[in-house]
């Protein structure tokens, strides 16, 4: 799982890195969204260390998590869409990284799918 994982996480950064260095594009604006990648994960990280109760279907500080989370994923998507239309990028570069951030995000959503539902999880078994 870990490998498939890596796999696809390469694949999404390739698709970000062509939609900035090709030829064409050149532009390499749209690697802002690397920032997005990187905090997407963090309010489920903090509502998972502040709320103890795990036999709760639902709690706030979850929903709070799952919302501002959808937001970093929804300004993903948004950004290079917003630099296409602005034109400071091409539709081809913003359709490159659309797939790209879909890969990534989709990798990073594997990721606490196959290792963050256990309850014996804890980042030493790197």
């Amino acid at each position: 799982a870990l490998v498939a994982l890596s796999f696809s996480g390469a694949i999404g950064l390739t698709f970000l890195m062509l939609g900035c260095a090709l030829e064409d594009y050149g532009v390499y604006w749209p690697l802002f969204v690397l920032i997005f990648h990187a905090i997407s994960p963090i309010p489920h990280f903090i509502a998972k260390r502040a709320t103890y109760d795990s036999d709760a279907t639902s709690s706030a500080c979850r929903e709070l998590a799952y919302f501002f989370t959808t937001g970093i994923v929804v300004s993903a998507f948004g950004f290079p869409v917003i630099l296409a239309r602005v034109s400071v990028i091409k539709w081809g570069a913003c359709g490159l990284v659309l797939a790209g951030n879909a890969v990534i995000f989709l990798t990073i959503q594997g990721f606490f799918l196959v290792f963050g539902r256990g309850d014996d999880f804890s980042w030493e078994q790197w």
